[in-house]
C-alpha cells in the first residue's frame, strides 16, 4: 500500500475511498499524534473543523467530529468555508488542529481531509506519517466531563473575509468585476469580499447544491467567466476552484491570465513597495519558463521547488521569503497567510490595478508566455516514472527541443495519473513532443 497523504492531504472517491470510517481514524489518530508531541500540554485541546459543499461533507464532517470529540478534542464547527478560510481561523481563534474537508478542484464525487496545525501551517510530512501509522491503534478512550464538546461558530467565515480586505493596501472602488466562485466554498465569501474591498460584482456559480461544485465552472473550466466578463463590460474576472485556494483571472478582453501571470503582477508590486524580502520569488518547476525570463529581466531572483504549495511554502519559509506560488493559481502571501489564498490573490491583483490605473491586460504582459503543452495520462503505474525506457524518450525529446525549450514528466500528487509538460518555441511542436511522450508514458507504464 501506498503512502495514504499526497502533495494535498487525503483524497479519493468519497464513500468508496475515503469513507467515513477512514476520515474518523485520521481524526483519533491526529489527536493521538499532537497530544504525544504536547501540543495538548496545559490545555484542553480545540479543533476548528471546515468544509465545502459537497454533499458527502456532510456525512464526513460528522465523522471527523465524531473523531475528534471521542478522543478529547473541542470541536467548533465553522461550516462551508474555503480552505485557507480554515487555515486563518486556526491560527487566529489560536485552536491546535484545523481540519478541512474538501477534494478542491476534483469533481464532485471525490472528497478530501486535509490537517492544519496550530498557527495555520500543513502538517508536514514526518507528522503525516506518524498519523498514517497509529490509524486503528488500541486507546484509552477519555469518559465524562473527558469527552470533547462540539459548537457551532456562525461569525467565523465573516472574520475571515474582515482580515482579507484588512491587507489591502488600495482599495478596488469602481472596478467590475465577475466572479466565477466554482459553485464551491468561495461561493458566499469571495462576492462578498470584493464587495467589501469596493468593488462592483457580478458573482456566477454562486448557488452551490451540494451536487453542483467544479461542474463546468470555476478555474479549470474558463469559457462562461471569459463570456461573462465580455457580456457585462466588467475590468476582470476572477475564477476559483472548489476550495477557494486558487485563483486564475480573465483580463477585459476574456484572455487567461494564469498563476504565473498573477505571481509575476504580484511580485513586481512587491518589489516596488519594498516588501519583497531579497527581490526573490518561489516558483515550482511547472513554471512558464517567460516567467524565469520576465522576473530575470525585472532583476527578480527565482527559487524553484517540487510541484505543490505546500513545498513552496516550505521553501518560502527556509528562505525567509514573503511570495510564492503555481502556474494552477495556488499563490501564498506569506505576509498575510499561511497558505495558498484565491480570495487574498484576487484582491491583491486587483489593488494592483487600481492602484496603477492599468488594465489587468497590461500588468500580465510583463510576461511573455512559451508554448506549453500539459497531457495528463490516466490510468498508468506512475510508481515508475523513472523506468530506463521513458528516461530515454525523455531525453530525446530534450535534445530535440535543445536549449529553445525543456520537458517534464512527473507523477500527479493528488490524482492516479502521470503529468506530461513540453514547452517549445511553438504550439505545434510543444503539442508534437507532449503526445509523442504520452504515448511513451501509456505503452511503458500500463
Amino acid at each position: 500500500m501506498g503512502r495514504l497523504f499526497g502533495t494535498d492531504g487525503v483524497r479519493g472517491l468519497a464513500n468508496s475511498d475515503l469513507t467515513a470510517e477512514l476520515v474518523l481514524d485520521l481524526s483519533v489518530a491526529a489527536a493521538h499524534v499532537l497530544a504525544d508531541a504536547g501540543v495538548f500540554a496545559g490545555h484542553r485541546p480545540l479543533a476548528v473543523v471546515g468544509r465545502d459543499p459537497r454533499a458527502s461533507g456532510e456525512f464526513l464532517e460528522a465523522a471527523v467530529v465524531a473523531g475528534l470529540a471521542s478522543a478529547g478534542v473541542d470541536v467548533v464547527r465553522v461550516g462551508v468555508v474555503p480552505t485557507p478560510g480554515v487555515a486563518f481561523l486556526t491560527g487566529a481563534m489560536e485552536v491546535d488542529l484545523g481540519v478541512m474537508l474538501s477534494a478542491s478542484h476534483n469533481a464532485m464525487p471525490d472528497n478530501g481531509i486535509k490537517f492544519f496545525a496550530r498557527g495555520g501551517h500543513k502538517l508536514p510530512d514526518t507528522i503525516e506519517d506518524a498519523v498514517e501509522a497509529r490509524m486503528r491503534e488500541p486507546w484509552q478512550r477519555p469518559t465524562g466531563h473527558a469527552v470533547g464538546r462540539v459548537r457551532d461558530d456562525a461569525g467565523a467565515v465573516d472574520r475571515y473575509v474582515s482580515h482579507l480586505v484588512g491587507t489591502l493596501p488600495h482599495r478596488i472602488d469602481g472596478l467590475r468585476v465577475v466572479v466565477d466562485c466554482a459553485n464551491g466554498a468561495a461561493s458566499f465569501a469571495a462576492p462578498d469580499a470584493l464587495r467589501r474591498a469596493g468593488a462592483e460584482v457580478v458573482a456566477i456559480h454562486a448557488a452551490p447544491d451540494g451536487w453542483n461544485i467544479n461542474e463546468a465552472c470555476g478555474s479549470t473550466h474558463l469559457e462562461s467567466l471569459q463570456q461573462a466578463v465580455v457580456e457585462h463590460g466588467a475590468h476582470a474576472g476572477i475564477a476559483h476552484d472548489g476550495d477557494a485556494d486558487r485563483c486564475l483571472a480573465v483580463d477585459h478582453e476574456g484572455r487567461v491570465v494564469d498563476g504565473d501571470q498573477l505571481l509575476a503582477i504580484l511580485a513586481l508590486a512587491l518589489r516596488d513597495s519594498g516588501a519583497l524580502v531579497d527581490d526573490t520569488v518561489v516558483g515550482t518547476v511547472m513554471a512558464n519558463l517567460g516567467f524565469r525570463q520576465a522576473m530575470t529581466h525585472s532583476g527578480v531572483s527565482v527559487v524553484e521547488t517540487a510541484v505543490g504549495d505546500r513545498y513552496v511554502l516550505e521553501a518560502m519559509k527556509a528562505g525567509g521569503y514573503t511570495l510564492g506560488g503555481e502556474q494552477s493559481g495556488h499563490v501564498i502571501m506569506l505576509d498575510h497567510a499561511t497558505t495558498g489564498d484565491g480570495l487574498l490573490t484576487a484582491l491583491h491583483v486587483l489593488a494592483r490595478v487600481a492602484a496603477t490605473q492599468r488594465p489587468l491586460a497590461d500588468l500580465a504582459a510583463v510576461m511573455v508566455r512559451l508554448p506549453q503543452v500539459l497531457v495528463n495520462v490516466p490510468d498508468v503505474d506512475k510508481s515508475r516514472v523513472d523506468d530506463p525506457a521513458l528516461v530515454s524518450a525523455v531525453r530525446s525529446a530534450e535534445t530535440e527541443l535543445g536549449g529553445t525549450g525543456r520537458v517534464l514528466l512527473r507523477p500527479s500528487g493528488t490524482e492516479p495519473l502521470v503529468r506530461v509538460m513540453v514547452e517549445a518555441p511553438t504550439e505545434g511542436q510543444a503539442r508534437s513532443v507532449a503526445d509523442q511522450l504520452a504515448d511513451v508514458v501509456r505503452s511503458v507504464l500500463r
